[in-house]
């Protein structure tokens, strides 16, 4: 299942994939693993928030970002 989430802005982002441990000693998102797969949107024009696609097990605190978009553009392959 993918997850699609929006996160108040990048920093909240940012924390909450640090918290999950997806990020890197650099600070970079880890974007696949056997378990999850990660796709950064970051910023859409027009829409608030700052946008990831994932698909695996989130964090339950993720939930209260989870959204659900009429017609994502950006989908994993199935």
């Amino acid at each position: 299942m993918i997850h699609y989430i929006r996160f108040p802005d990048e920093a909240t982002g940012l924390a909450a994939l640090e918290a999950a441990g997806l990020l890197t000693e650099d600070g970079f998102p880890i974007t696949a693993s056997h378990s999850h797969a990660l796709d950064v949107i970051g910023f859409i024009n027009g829409v608030n928030g700052w946008h990831v696609n994932f698909q695996g097990n989130i964090p339950e605190d993720w939930l209260q970002y989870s959204v659900t978009p009429q017609n994502p553009v950006r989908v994993f392959a199935q």
